[in-house]
Formats: structure tokens, C-alpha cells, sequence
């Protein structure tokens, strides 16, 4: 058992597949005294996040409305992490980031979630959107091209700095 940030600690993660959560489980089974609650769906997801109190949520964005989720567990106060594979694009990512959350983890960066939760949990908003922005920009990169960033150049330079303030969402029907 590893003693970190992340003792004793309380979080939710929420995908539809099965060995996807597995393995989050078996990951983060090395420290002492987390609990780690799992959803496969956005029903007991949603149930979930309303019946108690997180210090983290772990996110899949398609298959569980992960952008919904996103905004519960951002209105509710939790440091929220997407993790995706099939969502992993420039726009979701941007999304991702100006809908609150503090990370954007690709599925095949999963070995790592322990690192980018320990930023989330120890570092303020905008500190843990450069530190995912630096250990993640080579890979963002080789993904999206290289000129990925070009469109939205003042927007990526503030999260790639720690400047970028989120600002609240407000979502109409």
C-alpha cells in the first residue's frame, strides 16, 4: 500500500466498460483506505454523484453522457478527469476543458491516472490543466497534428501557461 494524496480517499468513475473500471480498480487498489464506486451507465452514475460527496470523479464521455456528468459533478463541487478513447479529438478535449474539468486522460494513458489525480487533488484548477497540458502536449500533438492549436491559439497558450480562469457554465435547452 502506497501512502499519497490519495489515501482515504473517495472516488467515482463512471464508464461503460466493464475492464475499463477493472482496471482503474486494480490501479488504485495500492492506497490505503479508497473507496472506489463505479457506474457503467449515466443513471447510477447521476445516482451516484448526488448521494454523496467525492474528492474526484473519473469520466468516460460517450457511453454514459459524459458531458452531462460532467456538468453535475462540476456544479457539485467535484474535481472532475475525462478519461476517453473514442472521444479523443481537439473539440472534446476544448469542451472538456471549458465545461470544468481539471484533466483530459486518453484511455491508452491510463497507467498514469494515479499522477494526474494526485495534480488534481493537490493543485488548483489551473495548475492542473498546465501540469495535463505539459505531461500530455507531445501526445496531444502526435494525435490532433501539429497545428491542432492554431484555430483557438490565445485559448490553448492560457491552459498550457496556468492562465486559463474557467468560467461557469450555463447550458440551455
Amino acid at each position: 500500500m502506497t501512502d499519497s494524496i490519495l489515501s482515504g480517499k473517495r472516488l467515482l468513475a463512471v464508464d461503460d466498460e466493464p475492464d475499463v473500471l477493472d482496471t482503474l480498480q486494480d490501479i488504485l487498489t495500492e492506497h490505503a483506505g479508497l473507496i472506489l464506486d463505479r457506474a457503467t451507465d449515466y443513471e447510477t452514475g447521476f445516482h451516484l454523484l448526488r448521494s454523496w460527496t467525492y474528492d474526484a470523479v473519473i469520466l468516460d464521455i460517450m457511453g454514459v453522457r459524459g458531458f452531462d456528468l460532467l456538468n453535475a459533478a462540476v456544479h457539485l463541487g467535484f474535481p472532475t478527469i475525462m478519461l476517453t478513447a473514442h472521444a479523443l479529438s481537439a473539440d472534446y478535449l476544448k469542451k472538456s476543458i471549458e465545461m470544468g474539468a481539471r484533466a483530459y486522460i486518453p484511455k491508452e494513458k491510463m497507467s498514469e491516472i494515479t499522477e494526474f489525480l494526485e495534480d488534481v487533488l493537490s493543485l488548483e484548477h489551473r495548475s492542473s490543466l498546465m501540469h495535463m497540458f505539459n505531461k500530455l502536449g507531445s501526445f496531444f500533438n502526435s494525435r490532433f497534428g501539429s497545428r491542432w492549436m492554431e484555430n483557438e491559439k490565445t485559448f490553448w497558450e492560457q491552459v498550457a501557461s496556468g492562465d486559463y480562469e474557467p468560467k461557469p457554465v450555463i447550458f440551455k435547452k
